[in-house]
């Protein structure tokens, strides 16, 4: 990957954004931006394509959208090659966990052994699906036969391989899912009608008791022992050899056919007792009205006496499979052998699986090496299971506090979390994708959205130097989004991230422009070093100075900080300051700058400045010195527009404090009427009172303004009269 071409339309409130991020010599881009820009909206687009999912405008949905991301080539980037990172997903888990539980060398040894095995249980089930048409022999077999959840389907055949190696004794025609029905609408009509089953087979095993022929004591000789002989006696040779068949009542066989006749003779006159019939036809009749075993009804109408093996459900199910197995002996039993060949070698891989360090376990030390004061553990409690691909790795949460530890399941874990705690579960599951990407070396973008947002700094930090490692995998690449001024600063100079990777957004009614930071380290030292070209340096300096001489030489008795307020807000003297004044405050607080001299008045230059950027037609939403300008000239002609109208210079001269919003006060209460008047002014309080007193997040309320937003309110407040 050596570039990314991004062209979008009206994708979830992006109305035109185009952009080719050139990872050709750098791996990583930083973008700033403030809340509304785009950032969410970007990464919904990015997460559509990764999920193989349209992409619309939310609100306008009858805008075509425009979703062309291609690779230096012109080439469309394949969907997995992007991963987003969210804010926080409470339900997102990585889903390639199971490549981290199982060193690559052992999954790749394992596979190679199964490979052979599988070919031959894939080969088999087939041909079991034509005898048994179950709609899934394997899962079915493993319902029916199962002792332990971890029991598979071959490990189920090996041990059930002596029943399926005797001559069968029952052959079912049946359909398995028209009796063992998915739904388990058989076996709810025989758990409900129980009782008419009970009398059912207590009449049947009367008439046995009572026949010549069969049979009903310790040592029962039913239908299924005359089965067995009839099967034994099939091909006539034990009658062709002589023999003969004696039965208690002298009569004699002497041929298969005869033998047939006569059983079948024995249980018509069982099966056709009135009172058995009538049984039957009382649970035949409670069938009949459920239309979902119509073919269950078409089954045991054809043999009544399934009625008889339904009793035991369970234990039938065995008895058809069995069966069924049977009918694919030799198929069965060389599955069964080539299993017994290949399991001790697969029980070793599972055994050093089970005692090896894995990636998971890597995965794991490396977020408890970096966040700290994380209140739970996690583990894998089915690593075999993974290896074995019949489960998906299960993780097991222990809950620590000072005194114990309990388990408990992730609903129970994110009920008592803190939101930075859940944050950092989450954090986990992404480090977990991230190391599987890494391991199957997946070239993956990341699409980074203010993951460290609402973390501690210890913890924030820990995130950028995470992101900082992975920043060295060669098939990386990482567009970190964020609207927090600070993290861009941070992440932009730790993670080394060049002059060109680091943009800026900016926001017009019609599109998204991405653009390079304009200063990469503080904007300061550029304005000290030409503040005799520009006019815009000096006054933006202003402020910056005047917060310098206050924490040095405080603000009670300070000339200097004294004369600087005077330029911020509306005093007696502030009309009267000049350029050279400026100098020499400069001076006492920065002996490295040199102004030049000048009589000028400041506040004339900085109302001609600020002119000027209110005119300019092209946007400089970068310009930080350019939005201060704007923020002191609309405060000031804030402050003369009230002073004026108030016309009390005592009221004036008695403002210790907040002068801008005290004389507001004063202005709405003494002129209620002047509504429009009082809406402007409301807006310099809003926009532009923590602009012009630099704080500790340095300057990032202006450049989260919109130069536009300053440029209007400076004309409107300008129109006042």
């Amino acid at each position: 990957m050596k570039k990314l071409k991004i062209d979008l339309e009206n994708c979830y409130g992006i109305k035109k954004l185009t952009y080719t991020f050139d990872f050709s010599s750098h791996n990583i881009y930083a973008i700033y931006a403030p809340n509304g820009t785009m950032k969410t909206s970007f990464s919904k687009t990015i997460n559509d394509l990764s999920e193989n999912k349209d992409t619309k405008d939310l609100i306008f949905s009858e805008r075509v959208t425009l979703r062309n991301i291609q690779n230096e080539d012109d080439e469309d980037c394949p969907t997995e090659q992007f991963f987003v990172i969210e804010p926080y997903n409470k339900s997102y888990s990585s889903d390639k966990i199971s490549t981290l539980v199982v060193k690559k060398e052992l999954k790749d040894r394992y596979d190679l052994i199964y490979a052979d095995l599988d070919k031959a249980k894939v080969a088999f089930i087939k041909k079991l699906k034509l005898v048994s048409k179950s709609s899934d022999c394997e899962l079915e077999i493993i319902e029916a036969f199962k002792d332990t959840p971890k029991d598979a389907f071959l490990d189920i055949l090996l041990r059930i391989s002596p029943e399926v190696s005797v001559p069968p004794t029952d052959e079912y025609t049946f359909k398995y899912n028209d009796i063992f029905d998915r739904k388990g609408n058989v076996k709810k009509f025989l758990d409900k009608n129980l009782d008419e089953l009970d009398d059912y087979i207590n009449q049947y095993e009367s008439l046995l008791s009572q026949s010549s022929f069969f049979k009903k004591s310790d040592n029962t000789f039913g239908t299924q022992q005359v089965n067995e002989m009839l099967k034994s006696v099939k091909d006539n040779s034990f009658f062709d050899a002589g023999h003969l068949l004696e039965l208690s009542d002298t009569t004699k066989i002497t041929s298969t056919n005869e033998f047939s006749t006569f059983v079948k003779e024995e249980i018509d006159k069982i099966l056709n007792d009135k009172d058995l019939k009538k049984l039957f036809e009382k649970i035949d009749k409670a069938i009949g009205s459920n239309t979902e075993l119509r073919t269950f009804k078409t089954i045991i109408e054809q043999d009544n006496l399934l009625l008889i093996e339904l009793k035991n459900y369970e234990e039938f199910k065995k008895k058809v499979w069995i069966s069924y197995l049977q009918s694919l002996k030799s198929d069965a039993l060389l599955l069964a052998e080539l299993f017994t060949s290949k399991k001790e070698e697969l029980q070793e891989i599972i055994k050093e699986a089970n005692n090896t360090k894995t990636e998971w376990a890597t995965a794991i030390k490396e977020f408890n090496t970096r966040f700290m004061g994380i209140p739970f553990t996690l583990d894998i409690t089915n690593q075999d299971d993974v290896i074995l691909k019949t489960s998906t790795p299960f993780v097991k949460f222990t809950f620590k506090d000072t005194i114990e530890e309990r388990e408990v399941n992730k609903d129970e874990l994110l009920q008592v979390l803190s939101q930075g705690e859940r944050r950092a579960l989450y954090l986990l599951n992404i480090i977990f994708e991230i190391q599987a990407r890494r391991q199957i070396n997946q070239e993956t973008i990341f699409i980074i959205d203010d993951i460290a947002d609402s973390f501690d700094y210890k913890n924030k930090y820990a995130i950028i130097e995470y992101l900082k490692d992975i920043s060295s995998e060669s098939n990386f690449y990482q567009i970190i989004l964020t609207h927090n001024f600070d993290f861009f600063r941070t992440v932009g100079s730790r993670l080394g991230i060049k002059r060109e990777h680091r943009l800026y957004t900016i926001k017009s009614d019609n599109e998204v422009t991405l653009i390079k930071e304009k200063y990469q380290k503080n904007p300061f030292e550029n304005w000290i070093q030409n503040v005799n070209s520009n006019n815009n340096f000096l006054i933006a300096l202003i402020p910056f100075v005047r917060n310098l001489t206050e924490y040095t030489k405080g603000n009670t008795n300070n000339t200097d900080y004294d004369k600087l307020t005077e330029l911020l807000h509306i005093k007696q003297d502030t009309k009267n300051l000049t350029h050279n004044d400026l100098a020499s405050i400069f001076q006492n607080t920065i002996p490295s700058i040199s102004l030049s001299q000048n009589t000028c008045k400041v506040i004339d230059t900085l109302y001609s400045c600020a002119e000027v950027i209110s005119l300019e037609t092209i946007h400089s939403e970068v310009d930080l010195e350019k939005k201060i300008v704007l923020s002191i000239a609309i405060r000031l002609k804030a402050e003369e527009f009230m002073i004026d109208k108030i016309s009390n210079f005592s009221t004036v001269n008695a403002i210790t404090g907040n002068q801008t919003f005290e004389l507001f006060k004063i202005y709405k209460n003494k002129f209620t009427a002047n509504v429009i008047d009082i809406e402007s002014l409301d807006k310099v309080n809003l926009m532009t009172a923590e602009n012009i007193h630099l704080n500790s997040f340095m300057y990032e309320p202006l450049l989260d303004m919109s130069d536009s937003h300053l440029k209007a309110l400076y004309t409107e407040i300008k129109s006042l009269t």
